[in-house]
């Protein structure tokens, strides 16, 4: 039962529409930045970093500092796979 109330945390707290976008460009960028991914989505700098610090706060993703950039990655190998496959369905232009 831990690893079913495990899953379901996960995908809560993906569920959110902007998270599910940040992951999806998160995939498909190979481990972009913070700026590559307010900037592709539209989004304020405030508002992604704001949803990334939630994914990452329940360890969904990952970030490491290279210069001055923060990289993040999925770092959550049930997620990643969840996210390749939506991706993989939704093609690469798709709306994810």
């Amino acid at each position: 039962m831990a690893v079913v109330n495990e899953y379901s945390r996960k995908m809560k707290v993906c569920g959110h529409p902007v998270r599910l976008k940040l992951l999806c460009h998160i995939y498909r960028q190979g481990d972009p930045c913070v700026t590559n991914l307010w900037t592709s989505l539209g989004e304020s700098q405030p508002v992604i970093s704001q949803h990334l610090a939630i994914l990452k706060e329940n360890r969904v993703v990952d970030s490491v500092v290279q210069g001055n950039r923060r990289i993040y990655s999925i770092c959550d190998d049930f997620i990643r796979e969840v996210i390749a496959k939506m991706v993989a369905e939704v093609g690469e232009q798709g709306p994810c």
